[in-house]
């Protein structure tokens, strides 16, 4: 079973919790991410699933919705 198939079973349809693909700012792979609407706009690190690297995820929430994400090295 695939990780997108996993979380499908554990996430509930109506859950603020989204999936987004980003690429590692470090070694350029894409990845995928879980973002929490829930508690509107936000800022984390968050290591690379590829490379381990610290990468800074900012967002905002609008209308339900996540905006303005961006990824960057967080060194």
């Amino acid at each position: 079973m695939d990780r997108g198939a996993i979380a499908a079973l554990i996430l509930p349809m109506n859950s603020a919790i989204v999936e987004s693909r980003v690429r590692c700012p470090f070694c350029g792979e894409r990845i995928s991410v879980l973002l929490d609407l829930s508690g509107g706009g936000q800022s984390y690190v968050e290591d690379c699933q590829v490379c381990c690297q610290p990468m800074q995820l900012s967002f905002d929430v609008n209308d339900g919705d996540f905006t303005n994400l961006q990824v960057a090295c967080a060194v």
